[in-house]
């Protein structure tokens, strides 16, 4: 089948690489001639494991094309995928203009019957608003040509999104029209063989789905979050507390694990936006309030451990030297976006300290965040702790899970370890010689 994807950023580049590798033909626009001559040559714009080899691989049978001519990649196209960006605004809200702007030039260009699928995750109403447009246009063109609009929203995790997309646990179809909907079953049939529901719905519905979704995990672990604050004053052991909850089977264990709170591209911004989505509508947001606050109050976690460490001995943070374990949001990225790495580090800067910074992918994306005031970056997980008052474990790739801690703790000034992802069992870490501060963990 004839696909087309408007948008080489996370999404659209790994939609479009795992429907080729299906065997359908695929085209990739992009407006940005850089990013698509740097895919046509094999250069890939973001980390994400397996899936340089895979663009490759369908780039070379002829199954993958990178263009920034959207009449190019429409001309046999019969699907026309939106991933293109929804930034938040200032309020919180999706902006979606870029999504309006695929959906003007998809008319403009469009030269038969299209299948106009919403990839990119848009506020309840979008699907509405792209129909509107698209209609628009065409009725400038006196066209007459017809077209059906589709929320297909992703639920992929970075770090193992081509596993997502090529094992998904369900496929979510929005669409007003039974036709479409079997045109889009037969789309996905190959990623359906073992038995993955696909299910269908009104748009709205679909729409409304992904934002659901996203802000069910996230009040998942702001609720953890909130139960390790009062396990530190009670006494009470955050990871005991999960086990005897996850084991509920109405519960389950994922994203039960209190830490340094969630950041990314997604959950930050679409519980800002559902919440931004209830205020429109008049009504009230307590529990995505809620979950708001806990998370921006949890990536400062280590900061006030470290203050209340060294306030104990008559000490400030200023001019100490911390070494960090990990600046990407979560492992097997370089993704920077709202990582608590840049709030601990900012509050760190303005205490007065210095950091030495370690991640196996994330540096150059961090240091375009972050610059190089007071901070060091360093390549290798072992030399950033050399001379170091205190470790801080602010990301739990796996490098980072059995290291050699009796170098670790040659390596550093002062054996302390400030774990912001509970990697290690407090008791082996004190036997180990550590001073040692998880988060709702008692020693």
């Amino acid at each position: 089948m004839n696909v087309c994807v408007v948008g080489t950023g996370y999404v659209g580049l790994v939609t479009g690489t795992c429907f080729a590798d299906m065997g359908n033909n695929v085209w990739c626009v992009d407006i940005d001639q850089k990013k698509i001559e740097n895919l046509k040559n094999g250069i890939i714009p973001i980390y994400e494991p397996g899936l340089e080899e895979m663009v490759k691989r369908n780039q070379k049978m002829g199954l993958l094309q990178f263009t920034t001519k959207i009449q190019e990649a429409l001309e046999g196209s019969l699907f026309v995928f939106i991933a293109v960006g929804t930034p938040p605004g200032e309020d919180g809200s999706a902006d979606l203009q870029y999504v309006l702007q695929v959906a003007r030039d998809v008319a403009t260009h469009m030269n038969s019957y299209k299948i106009v699928i919403d990839k990119s995750t848009v506020p309840v109403g979008t699907g509405e608003k792209v129909r509107a447009e698209m209609n628009r246009i065409l009725q400038e063109r006196g066209s007459a040509l017809e077209f059906d609009i589709v929320s297909n929203p992703e639920f992929l995790k970075e770090g193992d999104a081509i596993n997502d997309f090529m094992r998904p646990d369900r496929i979510v179809i929005g669409t007003d029209n039974v036709r479409t909907a079997e045109f889009m079953r037969e789309l996905y049939s190959p990623f359906t063989r073992n038995g993955h529901p696909v299910i269908t719905m009104d748009i709205p519905s679909a729409e409304l789905t992904k934002y659901a979704a996203n802000a069910m995990l996230a009040t998942r672990i702001s609720f953890m979050n909130e139960v390790s604050r009062l396990c530190e004053v009670t006494g009470a052991d955050v990871e005991m507390v999960r086990k005897g909850i996850g084991s509920d089977s109405r519960i389950g264990m994922p994203f039960l694990y209190a830490g340094l709170g969630y950041g990314g591209s997604c959950f930050p911004k679409d519980v800002q936006a559902l919440a931004r989505t209830f205020k429109e509508k008049k009504l009230d947001s307590f529990v995505l309030d809620a979950v708001e606050a806990v998370n921006f109050g949890q990536k400062k976690r280590l900061v006030t451990k470290l203050k209340a460490y060294y306030a104990q001995q008559g000490e400030t943070l200023q001019g100490k030297i911390f070494a960090v374990w990990g600046l990407a949001f979560k492992p097997n990225t370089d993704d920077m976006r709202e990582a608590p790495s840049l709030e601990t580090i900012q509050a760190l800067r303005e205490e007065g300290a210095l950091i030495r910074a370690f991640d196996p992918v994330a540096i150059v994306n961090a240091r375009k965040i972050l610059g190089d005031e007071m901070i060091q970056y360093v390549e290798d997980h072992y030399e950033v702790l050399k001379n170091v008052d205190a470790l801080l474990l602010v990301t739990e790739w796996h490098i980072f899970r059995k290291p050699d801690f009796e170098k670790v703790k040659s390596l550093m000034k002062h054996p302390v370890v400030f774990d912001g992802r509970n990697q290690y069992e407090p008791k082996l870490m004190v036997e180990r010689g550590f001073r040692y501060f998880p988060i709702g963990r008692s020693i």
